[in-house]
């Protein structure tokens, strides 16, 4: 069988409503056949270790047996949920509209750097949210808005680092960028100074002809003056002498021309000693060179910068200005750097510095890792030789910083860097942030008095959200009331919200401890650690199959490596090994290096440990299982077959796109592209290494680019992924009636190359889509029946609505739900299937799908419109209220907005506009209503 891969998440129309992550289905808890039952360990989950009875008659693995005794099963008291280290507002809404604000009122400004710093605030309030786009255009917007080189090199870097997974092979050179790099990251234009944010967006110099590749930075070029030309000054430099022009040298700086013309000696002789001024002859002579012609092209980099140290003891600002430019370009390497930045911190030579630092932040992680390179950016001192070349700053640490944390959170190098943070912080939430990052980092090392002092700087400049901090250092220190009495406080005083319920039930027992958790939940139903806690404790009362339930309810909409491990140890507690083994496969695609039980174990050996107790399948069985569960929309059952199958096969690029897009589905988008692009690179041919390349260019939103790849591909030979990319690719750009007839001939084609049924389904499937687009529903229908008869489960959706389009409301509902039966936990499927019956009807439908994923913002809605044609206003205000306080999302707001104004409440009409428009500023409505209510409030004023 071809190793082809279904790519039902690239569905070529998606109906609104719909849209949003899967909910997966779950292996049923069953017996594992006699023998694996014959294995169960008998144990109390309330002690911290399983024990060794067996039954009698079976002999159980001594490696196995070892594993289980020696490490246990999960505690309540191991799986407390972090400090979140990041800024976390007691009102969400409210402190988003703050910052759009800020911003409209600053962008009015002439103040860029301003502009830069609010961004920069703007990025540190959006963590909290979530979103990996919206963090991305605010770093976006603050690159745009540096007027300075260093913060360009900082941000330019960070935006790489954020992206580093998306670039087809890594980089030659960290100051080269490819052709579908964006110009804004571009190393080059970092170093060009100035301010310039309307700049056209694919202006890159690395993209420049020849002619127009000379870098803004290079200082201007004076030609010699031909008529100027005699010699009325020599320099003695040990036995030579360097003929110059009086005047030109003194033109070079104040103190040189004090010296040559002033009340000194030298200016009466026509040969002076140089000798012992720290200069060789050759170095003068550049000097004499760049005093005629104002060029330094010609000379090794060594000796300009000796020269460099010349124009500084002298202060000749152009001449250090063009050996800072000339060092800076040859800088292409970290050797480079690391040979050049103590010149140029010694030197304060900004330009050169900055090139150095730009090696070092675009070969992020890596470069924490050097000694070299920690001792410039960890220590004091390091911090004050920066500060003295101008390259100290909150954003550089800032940078550094989330770097540091994301690779070790417990290193002595993020404790330093954070320090230093705090150092460079120059505003409240600058210090707050640090100050918060740093007692999240103390209290994980265990440092408790330091992180209790951390997050009570925090509080003190206004983040509430640090008191949790507080109270956890008390609470670890040993003094639980005191802890549990400041949450008190915090729920009394401020607006409640999931996380206070749940850092007090942390600091209680009993009825007490589950009711908070309850609120908890029902306050921020995203929130994991209340549904761990309860799975956990139902384990512990042997109730193992009601602690599996539990714990999926959150893996139904929210896939984490944890929460997938607790799941795995439950399994192992029934003796379930072949669904313990499917979650620990699942981990390790997300997480390749994963340790299973609190770090102790590598995944890969506790599936080693556990095969012996599984049905070993080949590559034909895995096929088959793929298929079923491909169907059945399980697709953490299809991550963990993919994995099993890479372990036999781990060159097959075909399964690496499989796992890509079952990773997106996840929501796990950087892995998906890590897993996309090494399906590039195990590609053997070469068409199949361009189509790859082609749905990397896609996602990266390199349209065109990825249309060509599939043609090239095509060109060498006729796929089935080849003309599916292509289609896919054309049916985004344009999708008028010719480019319909385009696509459909394309899927055609697609269809007629070889491929497997699981790929053919995705492909009548998506053909279904655009004739209901084109209005052919007869066709679209041919279409989806055709995808259903190979078992393309999620036809049913398809065929739903081209039912609904024909005024056949019952049948559209009745396919609905035969998709229900089948994808058993489908909240989509509840969602859309509301659309199909009537209102009573719709809405158990929509608490369904609330149930079943609290984060699908439709059923919100949906309920709140019905309640305000009901002329239930306040209630209808207050659903939406109940998504929003957990779930700050563009749609809900505005749709409050628009609310807010129908009953006259302009001012938190204003502000659920500002908040909407801080997500996502193009908004056209929500722009038009803003307008409308800034208008009616001047009207008003006047």
């Amino acid at each position: 069988m071809q190793n082809n891969f279904l790519t039902s998440i690239r569905s070529l129309k998606l109906i609104d409503g719909c849209k949003g992550a899967q909910v997966y289905t779950v292996n049923p808890l069953s017996t594992a056949g006699e023998k694996l039952a014959s294995l169960r360990p008998t144990f109390s989950l309330r002690s911290k270790s399983i024990g060794p009875q067996l039954q009698p008659h079976h002999h159980h693995s001594p490696s196995f047996d070892s594993l289980l005794s020696t490490f246990g099963l999960p505690s309540i008291d191991l799986i407390d949920p972090p400090i979140d280290p990041f800024i976390r507002p007691i009102e969400p809404i409210d402190a988003l509209a703050s910052s759009f604000r800020a911003i409209s009122s600053t962008a009015s400004s002439s103040s860029s750097s301003s502009l830069c710093d609010i961004y920069l605030e703007h990025h540190s309030l959006l963590r909290s949210v979530g979103d990996p786009k919206q963090l991305r255009r605010a770093l976006r917007s603050a690159r745009l808005h540096s007027s300075d080189v260093h913060h360009k090199i900082v941000l330019s870097a960070w935006l790489r680092f954020e992206r580093r997974e998306d670039e087809l092979e890594p980089l030659v050179s960290p100051i080269s960028c490819f052709p579908t790099s964006p110009a804004i990251e571009c190393p080059r234009a970092a170093l060009s100074p100035g301010y310039s944010p309307d700049a056209p967006s694919d202006h890159c110099p690395c993209r420049c002809s020849p002619d127009h590749s000379a870098s803004p930075l290079a200082p201007s070029v004076r030609p010699p003056d031909l008529e100027d030309d005699e010699i009325d000054l020599w320099f003695r430099i040990g036995d030579e002498e360097i003929p110059c022009l009086r005047s030109r040298i003194a033109a070079l700086s104040k103190p040189l021309c004090a010296l040559l013309y002033g009340d000194f000696a030298e200016s009466r002789r026509e040969h002076i000693n140089f000798t012992h001024n720290g200069i060789s002859a050759r170095g003068m002579r550049i000097v004499d060179a760049f005093s005629r012609g104002g060029s330094l092209n010609e000379f090794p980099p060594d000796t300009v910068l000796e020269v460099l140290v010349f124009a500084n003891h002298f202060c000749c600002e152009g001449l250090k200005a063009a050996c800072d430019f000339k060092l800076a370009s040859i800088i292409r390497n970290v050797d480079d750097a690391l040979l050049f930045i103590d010149y140029a911190l010694e030197e304060a030579a900004y330009l050169l510095a900055a090139a150095c630092l730009q090696v070092f932040l675009r070969e992020l992680p890596r470069s924490l890792q050097n000694p070299e390179i920690t001792i410039i950016f960890c220590t004091p001192e390091g911090r004050e030789r920066l500060a003295s070349a101008g390259h100290a700053s909150f954003v550089l640490y800032y940078f550094l910083s989330q770097v540091a944390m994301e690779e070790d959170m417990k290193s002595n190098t993020t404790v330093m860097l954070l320090e230093r943070m705090v150092e460079c912080a120059n505003t409240g939430w600058q210090k707050l942030l640090g100050m918060h990052q740093l007692g999240c980092v103390m209290l994980e090392r265990g440092e408790y008095k330091d992180a209790q002092k951390s997050f009570e700087v925090a509080v003190q400049e206004g983040h509430v959200y640090s008191l949790a901090g507080v109270a956890r250092a008390k609470y670890k220190k040993g003094h639980k009331y005191s802890a549990y009495k400041l949450l008190n406080s915090i729920i009394s005083e401020h607006c409640p919200s999931g996380w206070m319920y749940q850092e007090r039930s942390l600091y209680c027992h009993g009825k007490e401890r589950t009711n908070d958790l309850i609120m908890a939940t029902e306050l921020n139903p995203a929130l994991p650690y209340p549904y761990k806690y309860r799975s956990v404790t139902l384990a512990e009362e042997d109730k193992l199959g009601a602690a599996v339930a539990e714990i999926n309810k959150i893996l139904g909409f929210k896939v984490s490596t944890d929460s997938l491990e607790l799941r795995a140890w439950f399994y192992l507690a029934l003796g379930n090994f072949d669904a313990a083994l499917q979650d620990i496969r699942a981990i390790l695609t997300l997480d390749p290096c994963y340790m299973m039980f609190h770090g102790k174990m590598h995944g890969d050996q506790l599936i080693d440990a556990l095969q012996q107790y599984v049905h070993q399948w080949d590559m034909a069985d895995c096929w088959m299982q793929l298929y079923d569960r491909w169907s059945a929309v399980d697709d953490i059952g299809s991550l963990a077959v993919v994995h099993q199958m890479l372990e036999k096969e781990p060159g097959n690029s075909s399964l690496r796109f499989r796992q890509s897009l079952l990773l997106l589905r996840l929501n796990c988008q950087k892995a998906a592209m890590h897993c996309l692009r090494m399906a590039r690179n195990h590609s053997a041919q070469e068409h199949e290494k361009l189509i790859y390349e082609g749905w990397i260019l896609y996602d990266t939103g390199h349209r065109k680019e990825a249309l060509a790849k599939a043609e090239e591909s095509i060109a060498i030979q006729r796929s089935f992924e080849a003309f599916f990319l292509k289609a896919y690719a054309l049916a985004d750009t344009s999708m008028d009636q010719t480019s319909s007839s385009h696509v459909i001939q394309l899927l055609e084609q697609a269809n007629s190359c070889a491929s497997d049924n699981l790929r053919k389904g995705q492909a009548h499937n998506n053909m279904g889509s655009v004739y209901v687009d084109c209005d052919m529903l007869d066709e679209a229908a041919e279409c989806y029946l055709k995808a259903l008869g190979i078992k393309h489960t999620r036809a049913h959706q398809g065929l739903a609505r081209v039912y609904y389009l024909k005024n056949q409301k019952k049948t559209a509902y009745d396919e609905m739900t035969k998709l229900i039966e089948k994808a058993k936990s489908s909240a989509s499927a509840y969602e859309k299937r509301s659309e199909y019956c009537d209102r009573e009807m719709a809405r158990s439908d929509l608490n369904m799908a609330t149930k079943l994923d609290p984060l699908r913002t439709y059923p919100y809605r949906y309920r709140a419109a019905v309640l305000m044609d009901d002329r239930k206003e306040e209630e209808a205000i207050i659903e939406l209220s109940r998504a929003l306080s957990f779930k700050p999302d563009l749609q809900l707001l505005h749709l409050r907005a628009a609310f807010y104004d129908s009953i006259g409440n302009q001012a938190a009409a204003a502000r659920d506009c500002e908040a909407a428009l801080c997500l996502e500023p193009d908004h056209a409505d929500t722009l038009e209503l803003y307008d409308k209510i800034r208008g009616r409030a001047i009207e008003q004023q006047k």
